[in-house]
């Protein structure tokens, strides 16, 4: 084959498909061999509960209770630190501020600080807001992809040519160089965004300086907006949100890919690019934006918002693989761990009402909030679900982003610029810990085979 006839890095011909036929059947393992070897798939057993693989200071998630001696669902809490992400959300709205930075140090450090402590984390960080000389012009603008998660894992691995100190896993230079990615994140992700609009989409290129001052909520609407303008409302609510999306413990898929990458000892730009690399996947990080996909359809396809028969109608098909994309899910419903309520998703509901009355998407807010109400419902009338169902953060965040006027590329990426907070924290814990590599076992099935000769086979 001409290697100029064909696009070598996407082709796929008809010789690679029927490989790939080959190497699945060499590959697919009798289902029934997991239950008889006990194997606990996705690190969980049968009912869904997470195998104990190790202990964090860091966040806890809590969604069950004893009663008679006997684990049942309960509400759904969650702790930074051993504080309930309710008291420290109403500490940040009780003093009108912003509180992405004050959680932070929380999680980093490890307690709540003073006024003092507060004061110069928040100068360090505002310190650590720029890039090195034309990296946006050598690297980031250079290459522009339609990807953003990609683009922002590219950016992390070349830093590491930028920093002298790039290997050293002691832990002040892990704390310094995971503050510098804290700070640098909204810039690497809105810059690789205004690359891929202007040299993909071929809209006009805005490159805005970072702001000096400030917090990352409203230098992330900053940088994003050509105007550079924003409410404090808009900012307010984009704070809490990654307030809510800063950690979920160490067992959610990113942070324990953090654990593990750490474990090998390798450099904080590696583990960071794993842990986005884990984040893209639709399983994990992209939720939000299939939420908002769901209900643009649902939108077009059901007529009267307000009816109840009627949203229900189409929430049936969704299940039944008739509506949107033929999956059988709704999107933002369900929880690996909540069973009746993702405690998130409690508190930032009255933020985006307030939201959606200020920007003038109450009918929108209206049928968010009634299939909140009748998805669970229904999915316990059409499933055979071992615990309750509930609606999660990622129901209301990207409904939230799209109010805001933030590009859907940008989706997964704003829940990377939280999530790195929690991912520094859990690396430094691994590290503090000294533990041994992460190695679990699997358990080879095939069979034994003697070495067959070329002429023979």
């Amino acid at each position: 084959m001409n290697r100029d006839e064909v696009n070598i890095y996407s082709e796929i011909t008809p010789e690679i498909d029927q490989l790939a036929v080959k190497s699945r059947e060499a590959d697919i393992i009798d289902q029934e061999l997991y239950t008889r070897f006990n194997v606990k798939r996705g690190l969980r057993d049968l009912n869904g509960k997470g195998v104990l693989a190790g202990l964090t200071n860091v966040a806890e998630i809590k969604a069950k209770k004893i009663v008679d001696g006997e684990e049942v669902p309960d509400e759904g809490h969650l702790f930074y630190r051993g504080y309930a992400i309710e008291d420290l959300v109403k500490g940040i709205v009780d003093r009108n501020s912003f509180g992405f930075e004050e959680i932070a140090y929380l999680l980093l450090i490890g307690h709540l600080p003073t006024q003092e402590e507060l004061d110069s984390f928040q100068q360090r960080l505002l310190f650590y807001r720029s890039l090195p000389t034309n990296f946006v012009r050598d690297v980031i603008l250079k290459a522009p992809s339609s990807d953003m998660m990609n683009t922002l894992a590219r950016s992390v691995l070349t830093l590491y040519a930028y920093d002298d100190k790039a290997d050293d896993t002691s832990l002040p230079n892990v704390l310094r160089q995971s503050m510098q990615l804290i700070s640098t994140f909204p810039m690497l992700a809105t810059y690789g965004y205004q690359a891929y609009n202007h040299y993909i989409r071929n809209q006009s290129l805005v490159i805005h300086h970072p702001l000096d001052k400030g917090s990352l909520a409203e230098n992330i609407l900053h940088l994003l907006r050509p105007d550079m303008q924003f409410t404090e409302l808009e900012a307010r609510i984009l704070d809490i949100c990654l307030v809510l999306h800063m950690d979920h413990g160490g067992g959610n898929n990113s942070a324990f890919t953090t654990h593990v990458v750490t474990s090998t000892m390798t450099d904080t730009y590696s583990a960071i690019a794993a842990a986005l690399g884990s984040l893209k996947g639709p399983r994990h990080g992209g939720a939000n934006l299939r939420v908002v996909r769901m209900f643009d359809d649902m939108k077009q396809n059901v007529k009267d918002w307000k009816d109840e028969e009627e949203v229900s109608d189409y929430l049936l098909k969704l299940l039944r693989g008739a509506a949107f994309d033929h999956a059988g899910l709704i999107y933002g419903v369900g929880h690996a761990v909540y069973s009746l309520s993702d405690p998130r998703t409690v508190i930032f509901r009255s933020f985006v009402e307030k939201l959606a009355k200020a920007e003038g998407f109450e009918d929108e807010f209206a049928l968010y909030s009634l299939v909140e109400k009748l998805a669970p419902q229904i999915i316990e009338q059409e499933r055979r679900i071992y615990k309750g169902v509930c609606v999660n953060v990622d129901f209301y965040s990207g409904f939230v982003y799209r109010m805001l006027g933030l590009p859907e590329e940008l989706f997964t990426p704003l829940f990377a610029m939280a999530r790195i907070v929690g991912w520094s924290a859990h690396r430094m814990e691994e590290l503090a810990n000294n533990g041994k590599i992460i190695r679990p076992a699997y358990r080879a099935i095939a069979e034994n085979l003697p070495y067959v000769p070329m002429d023979k086979r």
